[in-house]
């Protein structure tokens, strides 16, 4: 029984859009698709005329409605189902003037409400062949019968022929002592992206898909909507062949940032659990402007400071998530030798907002635009061309105080345990001991404000030398009690007395395991 088609046809309403395509011949790759504008409206971006009310209907909405330049209606086809999402546009209007596709259907409306009842279809990849009646069936029946026939004649020489191979390199093997035929395991699935990722690993490196494939990759990703915004760009949601991604896109501005984190990304041996998955990355051309595109994977619990924000944690949870981001940052700190090794990695601008949390809720650190790399063999310290600086919530002393030994990678290590010390501090305000737990507050909430500066930061952790008030229902419990004791140790004057990265990953490991363990039956 064949499988059910998608409804062809155009939207109704009062106009028509959809995701522009490029039809190229058939030995050329397939460009396409532009970002959509599905939001529940930003008062922040400027409008080119009245704001109209629309009906909000996708995760964002904080209400049945909302307000922009325009209502859309967007129909998605999405891991194997059709989704559809309304709300507001502000940005990119020219989507409006595309033409549907097979996956992505977009329509746009200027009225109130003009787009609670709109329903969408989308475009068939071919039209249907008619079916053929009566002797016309007979030609079609017999020619597959024949061409399986000929499959099987073909496939018994073949194993013939394999078997002969075998039977001769067996007699060759038997005389050598040693057998030379290696069988290479494979895994099997379904995810094209995941088929992708593995057969680009092949060579050992760990470091992504090649830069053509990158390209392509990243010219066949659909915008679906915007999850995230900040001052160096936007995070969007993509989907990639019905695979959802993450799409990073960096301002102008912000050009030195995009490069050095594709560089850093494009590191032998960098791929881990606790690091965010690299894809790809790009820069295309939108609307006569430059996007600078970095695609990776899409973890919908968001970073953890989103996460931190919504969720209580349990003491094995905060564990959990505390491991799992040492993992990740002990990996980045350590320099593996050999040919096609990895040189240490300092991130620089670690913080709970750069740290995602996965779907099996273990941490993944992401956001390596400052990361300073360091080879031993070269002794060469790699900083890059960067203006940026790190978040100033969460510098450490000698940072702030501008005495940090800037020719010194160990002194980039040591602002990164200074961080993490800090990141620890907010999984453990969450976690619930004795049926005790506090709200989420970032680190020195109390005593400087949302946006501190310098001099705020510099007055309150060198002058006043304060670290955050670590709760006291922790000391009730002896195996969180460890985990204060660790924060305390991260957050030393003297850089050089912290932890290293390695000693957290193994302790917080310890400390897991003893929670785990169960209780002696008296």
């Amino acid at each position: 029984m064949s499988a059910p088609r998608r409804p062809q046809g155009r939207p109704r309403g009062e106009s028509k859009s959809g995701i522009m395509t490029l039809n190229l011949p058939r030995r050329r790759l397939l460009m396409l698709l532009m970002a959509l504008g599905l939001t529940q409206g930003d008062p922040l971006k400027p409008s080119r005329g009245p704001l109209v009310t629309c009906t909000c209907e996708n995760p964002h909405c904080k209400g049945p409605t909302c307000q922009g330049s325009w209502c859309t209606v967007v129909l998605v086809w999405e891991d194997g189902h059709l989704r559809e999402y309304r709300g507001c546009g502000n940005m990119h209007p020219e989507v409006c003037r595309a033409r549907p596709t097979e996956f992505v259907n977009h329509y746009c409306c200027y009225s109130r409400l003009c787009n609670h009842n709109v329903s969408l279809v989308l475009e068939a990849t071919q039209t249907p062949p008619e079916q053929p009646q009566g002797d016309d069936q007979l030609p079609l029946i017999l020619g597959p019968v024949l061409a399986l026939l000929i499959l099987v004649v073909l496939g018994a020489l073949g194993l013939w022929h394999v078997r002969r191979r075998k039977e001769k390199q067996r007699g060759a093997n038997s005389e050598l002592g040693e057998s030379s035929l290696i069988l290479k395991p494979s895994e099997q699935g379904d995810s094209m992206l995941g088929d992708l990722l593995d057969s680009s690993c092949t060579t050992g490196s760990g470091s992504g898909l090649p830069f053509l494939v990158q390209r392509t990759v990243a010219r066949q990703v659909a915008l679906v909507e915007c999850v995230g915004k900040g001052r160096y760009g936007e995070v969007w949601r993509g989907l990639w062949h019905g695979e959802s991604v993450a799409v990073k896109i960096f301002s102008s501005r912000d050009e030195q940032s995009w490069f050095r984190e594709t560089e850093i990304y494009n590191t032998v041996l960098l791929r881990h659990d606790n690091i965010l998955g690299f894809i790809a990355s790009d820069m295309t051309s939108r609307n006569s402007s430059t996007q600078l595109w970095l695609i990776t994977h899409y973890h919908e619990h968001g970073s953890l400071y989103d996460f931190l924000q919504r969720q209580t944690l349990e003491p094995q949870l905060a564990l959990k998530l505390a491991v799992s981001a040492a993992c990740g940052l002990a990996h980045l700190h350590v320099e593996i030798f050999g040919t096609q090794g990895k040189p240490a990695i300092a991130h620089r601008d670690l913080k709970s907002r750069n740290v995602l949390v996965k779907s099996n809720l273990q941490c993944c650190i992401a956001d390596l635009g400052l990361a300073v790399m360091h080879s031993q063999g070269s002794d060469y310290l790699d900083i890059g061309n960067n203006p940026r600086v790190g978040t100033k919530r969460y510098m450490a002393p000698e940072v702030l105080e501008e005495q940090i030994r800037t020719d010194c990678f160990e002194s980039y290590k040591w602002t990164d345990i200074w961080a993490f010390g800090l990141v620890l501090w907010e999984i453990t305000r969450r976690t619930i001991v004795n049926g005790i737990v506090e709200d989420y507050r970032p680190p020195f909430y109390d005593v400087v404000p949302n946006d501190p500066s310098f001099e705020d930061m510099k007055k309150v952790v060198c002058v006043d030398q304060q670290t955050p008030t670590i709760p006291n229902r922790l000391a009730a419990d002896p195996v969180l009690s460890g985990l204060a004791q660790m924060m305390r140790e991260c957050w030393y004057p003297n850089p050089s007395a912290r932890l290293t990265a390695l000693r957290i990953k193994k302790t917080l490991q310890k400390l897991s395991n003893g929670l785990q363990k169960p209780k002696a039956i008296p």
